[in-house]
C-alpha cells in the first residue's frame, strides 16, 4: 500500500471537513451550504477558477498545471457528489447529523472530502501538465444532478476529455478498489400502474367494476415478466407498492401499483417497457376496467470505458495491493452514468471496511478511507498528465 505522504499528512484535516459536512446534510439540488463550504476550501487552496450555481448548487473548479500547453495537454475531470438522504440518523457519532430527518447515509460527505484533499495537493504541487476539472455535484440521489451539469455544458466549456469518480464501499476491505470494464451499475426506471373501475358495496359486486382483481393480476404478471426475458441478460422487475381500498365492505374505484425496473442492456430495457404495457392492457381488458402504465426512465446504466478502466486499475494498484478488476455488475444505479455517456472514463468502488450498508441509518463514512481515495485521484492525474 503506497499512500501519498503529503495527503497522509493532512488526513486529520480531511476528516474534519468530512465530519463538518456530515453534521450539516442537505438534500437534492439544495446543497447551497455544502457548496459554500467547498468553495471556501477551494479558494484557500488557490484553484485557478471556480464556477458556482450549476444545477442550482453544483460547483466546478479548475486547476491548471505548470507550463501547460493548453492546446494539446490532457484535461481530466474528477467528480464528487454532495447530497444526503431523507433519513433519520442512528449512528450515535459525535459528528451525527444536526438536521432531523436528514443524514449522509451514502458517503457523499466522504466523496467531497476526498476530492477536496486531492485539490489541496494538486494546487500545492502543480506537478502535472494540462488541466484538472473538479466537479462537485448535487442531487445524485434524486433528480440526477450529474445529468443537469452535463446538459449545462460543463464538459464542453472546460474541454474535458475523460472523467473519473470513486464511491465508498462498505462491503470491501479498507483501501480495496473494485471495478470492471463495461456495465458496472444498472439502469434504474420507475413505474406506476393506475387501475380504475367503478366502486360500490362489496356485497353487490354485480353493481361494480372491481379494479382489485385486475391490479392483483397485473402485479403477478409483472413479477413473472422476467420469465420471458433472455436469462443471460440481467433484469429486475419489482412490485414494491400497492395502494387501494379503505374498508372491508367497500369496492374501491382505484388501485395503484408501483415499483422499479433494473437492467443493463438498452434492448432489454426497451423490451421490459413494451411487455409491461402489454401485460397491463391485457389484464385490464380481461376484467373490464381501465389501467394506465406510467413508465419513467431514470438513470441509464453506468458503463465504464475499457481503456480508461484499465488505466484506473493500474493507478489503483499503485495505491493498494487490493484491486479487483472483474467486479460483478451491481443492480444499484448511479447518475455518474450521464457523465460516462458524455465522456470516456471509469467509476470505481473504494472499500472502507465492512459495516452497515449505504442507505442504512447506522452507515457512516470511514475517515481512514479518505487518504486512499485522495491518493488515487492525485496519482491518476500525475500519471495521465505526466510532464
Amino acid at each position: 500500500m503506497v499512500i501519498v505522504n503529503r495527503i497522509a499528512g493532512f488526513a486529520e484535516e480531511m476528516a474534519g471537513w468530512r465530519q463538518h459536512l456530515h453534521r450539516h446534510p442537505e438534500l437534492c439540488l439544495q446543497c447551497h451550504e455544502t457548496a459554500a463550504f467547498v468553495v471556501e476550501r477551494l479558494r484557500e487552496f488557490g484553484v485557478d477558477h471556480i464556477e458556482t450555481g450549476i444545477a442550482e448548487s453544483g460547483v466546478v473548479a479548475v486547476i491548471e498545471g505548470q507550463g501547460a500547453d493548453k492546446g494539446g495537454s490532457p484535461v481530466t475531470a474528477l467528480r464528487a457528489d454532495m447530497d444526503a438522504l431523507p433519513m433519520q440518523e442512528k449512528t450515535g457519532a459525535e459528528w451525527a447529523s444536526t438536521v432531523p430527518g436528514r443524514m449522509h447515509a451514502c458517503g457523499h460527505d466522504g466523496h467531497t472530502a476526498m476530492l477536496l484533499g486531492a485539490a489541496k495537493y494538486l494546487c500545492e504541487t502543480r506537478g502535472f501538465k494540462g488541466r484538472v476539472v473538479l466537479v462537485f455535484q448535487p442531487a445524485e440521489e434524486t433528480v440526477g444532478g450529474g445529468r443537469i451539469m452535463v446538459s449545462d455544458g460543463i464538459f464542453d466549456r472546460y474541454g474535458v476529455q475523460e472523467v473519473y469518480a470513486l464511491h465508498t464501499d462498505p462491503f470491501g476491505a479498507l483501501g480495496e478498489f473494485r471495478t470492471r470494464p463495461g456495465p458496472i451499475m444498472a439502469a434504474a426506471d420507475d413505474y406506476t400502474v393506475t387501475v380504475r373501475g367503478v366502486g360500490g358495496h362489496a356485497a353487490y359486486p354485480q353493481e361494480c367494476y372491481d379494479p382489485m382483481p385486475a391490479a392483483l393480476a397485473i402485479g403477478q404478471g409483472l413479477q413473472a415478466l422476467v420469465r420471458g426475458a433472455d436469462p443471460l441478460q440481467a433484469l429486475v422487475v419489482a412490485v414494491t407498492q400497492i395502494h387501494g381500498g379503505s374498508a372491508s365492505n367497500i369496492v374501491p374505484d382505484e388501485v395503484v401499483l408501483g415499483g422499479t425496473v433494473r437492467s443493463f442492456s438498452p434492448e432489454v430495457r426497451d423490451w421490459a417497457e413494451r411487455r409491461m404495457g402489454e401485460i397491463v392492457a391485457g389484464c385490464a381488458a380481461a376484467q373490464g376496467v381501465e389501467a394506465v402504465l406510467d413508465y419513467r426512465r431514470n438513470y441509464p446504466a453506468t458503463v465504464n470505458h475499457a481503456a480508461q478502466t484499465a488505466f484506473a486499475v493500474e493507478v489503483a494498484r499503485d495505491i493498494s495491493g487490493q484491486v479487483i478488476d472483474d467486479l460483478a455488475p451491481e443492480m444499484g444505479a448511479e447518475d455518474f452514468s450521464y457523465m460516462l455517456e458524455a465522456r470516456p472514463g471509469a467509476f470505481l468502488f473504494l472499500g472502507q471496511g465492512v459495516g452497515p450498508s449505504v442507505h442504512h441509518p447506522k452507515f457512516d463514512f470511514n475517515d481512514a478511507a479518505a487518504v486512499h481515495g485522495a491518493s488515487f485521484f492525485v496519482r491518476l492525474i500525475e500519471r495521465r498528465h505526466a510532464r
